[in-house]
């Protein structure tokens, strides 16, 4: 009976040692909160550094998908997660950028998230159907004169990116592009082709297909430089309006308070796993580029783009869906 005791007590012990130790290695968990669901931009890029990630760090990696709001539930949790490094949240870098200053409530603010790195970027591309009159932002830009305010341009919905490189382009170029907002970028893009609507602002590797089988035609792209993959199509700013830029990015934040060690050593373990052959070839077939930066050069660009979108959004008088 003693002896039925004892070894009742130790498969007890051992649990609760099996449970700490279980604990314990969920606590040490790197936790990648993805504000957006499964199968989008941001959970595709998590799903390609997680394993990379686990390996290098030495420690488990936990995607955590919390979408809602625009992608301010996720920023949130994490805004408010402790500042050890085991939480950080990887979304479109307009939740720092651009979210702040379009909604006029939110549950953290933009000093709540600190820079780690930038993953990738790509400009926006301007197409059209393969009818509509201009073939490049110069043809553009006579049509526009000659029919102000009688053009229109889609976008995935109001207060998205696009729509506020729409408004970018009206206020720098004093153009009057009529702004026709969808519910995601799918139906724009599909409106576009059809010719309900004249063009459509969204992502290289979006409509890259509709391109090559000649459904869509590119007039024009918002990189300071011409696209690797459109080597022929003008860019805004060689147009005639130097220093246009319009970025879509996926980026990292950790929680405000987070050390600056710890946050580089999330950048130098990211940017090793960004570098890995493999990697770049799987960013490469989507049509991204990893982008080699610091947390001090992350920061900068995160300043400088949110002084830029908060101007538009605030002279465009831009409101959210």
């Amino acid at each position: 009976m003693l002896n039925h005791r004892r070894h009742w007590m130790f498969c007890l012990l051992a649990l609760a040692g099996l449970s700490a130790s279980t604990s314990q290695a969920q606590d040490k968990a790197l936790r990648i909160v993805v504000p957006f669901g499964p199968g989008g931009g941001s959970d595709n890029f998590a799903r390609i550094l997680q394993p990379k990630l686990a390996e290098l760090l030495k420690q488990p990696v936990i995607i955590d998908n919390r979408p809602g709001a625009g992608g301010t539930i996720g920023a949130a949790f994490v805004a408010k997660s402790a500042p050890d490094g085991q939480t950080v949240l990887l979304a479109d870098a307009g939740v720092a950028t651009i979210s702040p200053a379009l909604f006029g409530k939110l549950p953290y603010a933009a000093t709540d998230l600190v820079p780690v790195i930038n993953l990738a970027q790509f400009p926006h591309v301007l197409v059209s159907g393969p009818g509509f009159p201009a073939q490049s932002m110069a043809d553009l830009l006579a049509l526009e004169k000659a029919r102000p305010g009688k053009l229109s341009v889609a976008s995935s919905g109001n207060g998205t990116s696009p729509h506020l490189t729409v408004e970018l382009l009206n206020q720098v170029a004093g153009t009057q592009f009529v702004h026709i907002p969808f519910k995601g970028s799918g139906p724009a893009i599909n409106d576009t082709v059809g010719g309900q609507v004249d063009m459509v602002f969204t992502g290289y590797a979006t409509v890259a297909g509709l391109i090559r089988a000649g459904k869509l035609k590119v007039i024009t792209v918002t990189s300071p430089r011409r696209m690797a993959e459109l080597p022929q199509v003008t860019t805004v700013a060689e147009s005639g309006f130097p220093g246009f830029e319009s970025w879509i990015s996926q980026a990292v934040f950790a929680p405000q308070g987070t050390s600056a060690e710890t946050v580089r050593k999330l950048n130098q373990a990211i940017g090793a796993v960004l570098r890995m052959p493999d990697v770049k070839e799987s960013l490469r077939l989507q049509g991204l580029e990893h982008a080699d930066n610091t947390p001090e050069e992350f920061s900068a660009w995160v300043k400088k783009q949110t002084a830029q979108w908060t101007k538009v959004i605030r002279e465009g008088n831009i409101k959210p869906d």
